[in-house]
Parts: C-alpha cells; sequence; structure tokens
C-alpha cells in the first residue's frame, strides 16, 4: 500500500503537468508560420545498377545532410520543414536504419526547427508524391510499413503490378486506415505534360478519383515547384548554353510547350483551369510552394537548380508551433503561399454578420445575403535573400461558383472562375507594413469559393515563362480558398 501511493503522487503529478502543457499549447494563439515540405537530403541516393540488387550510392541524388539543411531553413525564416527523401530499389531499409538516424540528431542538432518525417513517394501509376508522416513514437514504422508495402520503385526485381491505379487505391486505402493519418501531395503535377492542357504522369481524373478514396489523406499539389533556380548561374547571372543562348526552365518543366506560369504549375497559374475545376465541385484540395532542394545553384562544388528551403518560396500555414497543428493546418487548408518573400502575412476572411471563415473553411449565408471578403497582408521588414525589397503591384480577388461533382472526370477547366476585383494603390489602404482591402459580393445566391493572388509585376495574368528567367523579378503569391455556402 505504501509503495503504492509513493508511485501514484508522482504518476498524478506527472499527468497535471502534462494537462497544463497541453491547455497551453492549446491557448497559444495561431500564427503564419513559414514552412517547406519538400527536401531531400544525401539519403536520396543514386543507384549503380551493375549490380544485383541495385546498390544506393549515398548523395548520388540530394547532396547535404539533413541537420545541413535545418541549419539553412533556419537562417532563411523557416518554423517547419519535411524530409523527403525519394524511394528506390529497397529503400524502406536505408530510409528507416540511416536517414531517419539522421533526422533524429538534426531535430537535437537544430531544435529551433521542428522536422516532419517523410518521403517523396513514388506514387502508384503517377508522379512523385510529398508524403508527411504525424509526429509520433512509431512513426519510423508508419513509414516504413507504407513505404515498403505501396512505393512502386520499392520493389526488385521490378513488380509492374505496383504501378496500377489499383495499387494507388490499395495505397491509399491503407493510409486512410491508420490511427494517425498522414497528407498527401502531388508533386510537380505538369512537369509531365507536353502542352497546356495535355497532361502526362498525373491526370485530372487521378487526382479526383485519390481525393474520393481518401478525402482527408489526399489534400493537394504544389502550385508551385522547386527548381526555381535552374536558369541561374553560380553567380546569379543567366545561365547560358556554349551558343550564348539562355538555358534553363523554371521547376525543371522541360517542355518549352509546358512551363510554368510566374513560377506556377499551369494547373494552378490558369485562371479557371484545372485546381478552379476541382474548388468548383468543392473539394477540399490545397496548394502549396517548394525547395525541392537537392543542391543549391550557387554550390562551389557541385551546382544545382535549387534554392535553399526558404530562400526563394515558403508555404505559410496559420498554425501553432507544434507539429500536431501545423499538420492540421496543411490538412485543412490554412495555407498561403509566396516567392521571393513578396509578403509575410496573407488573410483572407468571408464574413456575415455575426460569422466569419478563412482560408480552408467555410461560411454559410442565406440566399441574397451580401458577403464581405477582407484581405490584409503584411511585407518583410528588411530585404529578401536576393537583397531585394520587393513591392505588390496588384493583388486579384477570385471568385469561382460551387456547383458539385462533375460527370467529365478529367475536366479542367471552370469557366465561371473570374477576377472579380483587382486591388492596386487607388483601393488598398497601408500603413507602415500592412496593407489592407475589401469587397462586398452582393446578394449572394450560390455557393461559391474565394481566393486571392498577388504579384510583384504588372502582368495581368501570369504568362509562361521564358527560358533562363530570373525567378527573382517574377514573384507571385496566391491563397488557398474560403467556401462560401447558401442556404
Amino acid at each position: 500500500m505504501k509503495t503504492a501511493n509513493r508511485l501514484r503522487f508522482p504518476v498524478m503529478a506527472a499527468l497535471v503537468f502534462v494537462g497544463m502543457a497541453f491547455a497551453l499549447a492549446q491557448n497559444e494563439q495561431r500564427a503564419w508560420l513559414a514552412g517547406d515540405s519538400h527536401i531531400h537530403s544525401h539519403w536520396s541516393p543514386g543507384y549503380d545498377r551493375t549490380q544485383n540488387p541495385p546498390e544506393p550510392i549515398v548523395g548520388g541524388d540530394g547532396i547535404y545532410s539533413t541537420p545541413t539543411n535545418a541549419e539553412k531553413a533556419k537562417q532563411y525564416g523557416l518554423t517547419w520543414m519535411v524530409t523527403t527523401d525519394h524511394g528506390g530499389p529497397n529503400h524502406s531499409k536505408l530510409n528507416l536504419m540511416h536517414a531517419y538516424a539522421e533526422l533524429q540528431e538534426s531535430r537535437k542538432a537544430v531544435p529551433e526547427m521542428l522536422q516532419f518525417y517523410g518521403m517523396e513517394f513514388n506514387m502508384p501509376a503517377m508522379d512523385h508524391h510529398t508524403l508527411i508522416i504525424p509526429n509520433t513514437p512509431d512513426e519510423w514504422k508508419v513509414l516504413f510499413n507504407i513505404e515498403s508495402q505501396f512505393d512502386k520503385n520499392e520493389s526488385w526485381p521490378t513488380d509492374p503490378t505496383r504501378d496500377s491505379e489499383a495499387a494507388a487505391t490499395k495505397a491509399l486505402v491503407y493510409m486512410s486506415s491508420l490511427r494517425r493519418l498522414p497528407v498527401l501531395f502531388a508533386n510537380h503535377p505538369s512537369r509531365s505534360a507536353t502542352a497546356v492542357g495535355q497532361y502526362g504522369l498525373d491526370e485530372p481524373r487521378e487526382f479526383r478519383s485519390n481525393n474520393d478514396v481518401a478525402p482527408d489523406v489526399y489534400r493537394g499539389m504544389e502550385g508551385a515547384p522547386g527548381h526555381q533556380a535552374e536558369g541561374l548561374a553560380p553567380d546569379g547571372t543567366q545561365k547560358r548554353d556554349e551558343a550564348g543562348q539562355p538555358t534553363g526552365n523554371r521547376g525543371a518543366y522541360g517542355n518549352d510547350r509546358a512551363r510554368t506560369f510566374g513560377g506556377f504549375d499551369q494547373m494552378t497559374a490558369r485562371l479557371g483551369g484545372l485546381w478552379d475545376s476541382m474548388l468548383g465541385e468543392g473539394r477540399r484540395f490545397w496548394i502549396v510552394a517548394t525547395s525541392d532542394s537537392h543542391a543549391n545553384f550557387a554550390d562551389p562544388l557541385k551546382p544545382g537548380s535549387d534554392f535553399w528551403p526558404g530562400q526563394y518560396q515558403k508555404t505559410y500555414v496559420m498554425a501553432r508551433r507544434n507539429y500536431d497543428d501545423i499538420l492540421d493546418s496543411l490538412r485543412d487548408g490554412r495555407i498561403f503561399v509566396v516567392a521571393g518573400d513578396l509578403v509575410r502575412e496573407l488573410d483572407v476572411t468571408a464574413s456575415i454578420p455575426g460569422r466569419t471563415a478563412g482560408m480552408g473553411e467555410r461560411l454559410k449565408a442565406a440566399k441574397g445575403t451580401d458577403v464581405r471578403v477582407e484581405i490584409r497582408f503584411r511585407v518583410p521588414a528588411g530585404k529578401n535573400a536576393n537583397g531585394d525589397n520587393p513591392r505588390v503591384n496588384h493583388v486579384d480577388l477570385i471568385v469561382g461558383d460551387v456547383r458539385g461533382p462533375v460527370e467529365n472526370r478529367n475536366l479542367d477547366y471552370n469557366e465561371t472562375t473570374r477576377v472579380f476585383a483587382r486591388f492596386t494603390d487607388k483601393n488598398t489602404r497601408c500603413n507602415g507594413d500592412g496593407c489592407e482591402m475589401s469587397a462586398i459580393v452582393p446578394k449572394l445566391d450560390r455557393n461559391i469559393y474565394l481566393r486571392v493572388r498577388g504579384t510583384s509585376t504588372a502582368d495581368l495574368e501570369p504568362p509562361m515563362d521564358t527560358k533562363g528567367e530570373n525567378p527573382w523579378t517574377d514573384l507571385w503569391f496566391y491563397s488557398n480558398p474560403v467556401f462560401v455556402e447558401t442556404k
């Protein structure tokens, strides 16, 4: 009995302490936290395929350690990051034994950086996807089980049955059965496209099918891919080939008929395009922006086509500074993305008397109600990583109708999407580093979504990027949507 009493009070005290810590974490105010969901380390290997099975070559693709990536992410203003080493033959064991061990060391070495465990998942029947694992004591087991069973490049000898839409469905069903759900985002979704509207490895119907199977797991895509420095020489000037011609496409989008638009994938950047088509169904399908860092463009030993995490693009989440809330924000769409530190905060709200909704949320309003939309942003106090103080030229409020599921599963347009209001210096209120603007959507009689984009350029629509373009001169930011439902 005395032994039991001696144990009871420390246990009770510990429980009280845990409860207080949880309450404090829940009471902490959410804020915009910058991060990067797609980062490679040297555990993204190359392979010696003269061996059987192929022998991984550490540093054969990504070249930096996880602690180096974390230090650079901290230097460039990030709060969170995701390690996303890509798979290959038997990579699940390499990931478990080496990449995860280094991640644990990195968390100790750079404790200020919240570092998620994840991978660049070779999605069956599709291109690469970012897989983010919840931060739990068994995160190592969760990722090992997913990668070993479902990554299409894991098996050796190659198993064609792992690269099918049926295999993708099986993987998503499994992920949806887990006690703590991961999050999946499609990476560089139009990098394999052959022209505008002519897609490659990732087709609209696949996004819809995957989102139907696992709506709480399959949550979006890279609106802006990494590899944005492909057109830059190590000294920051324009990269040129031997003939003196500009070379390198932003995002490593190699087909000259299907480049990026303002650094953004055509699925996001085209007004009324694929993303708007999915939002027009009411799908909760979000966009992120990443570095896809493998090798920095200015690396003196092995220059690549990438910026460091946070050096050029950032994904901001409205969250408390903990793993759970950041992952919830990524799942729930409390997200905006920006290039070149054009803005550091962005709030978009829709409201009626007594009710307000922000990014990723829904506002319910009676038919015939006027909906007020307010947009606020703040600009950084100092210069960006290129030494510039970029300025917002204009901001667009974009509105589209939500009409429910479509019959054509490959539909990639929403003809109702339009720029509802454009804000310039003339109709924007600024004070110090903050600016705000507003509009009224009058007498709303249908379901809609609202989203916002802004740019440093005078372009009313982002044009297709040119070969060798300097990304620092063409900056955009995009919000995720707010939904308004009438009844």
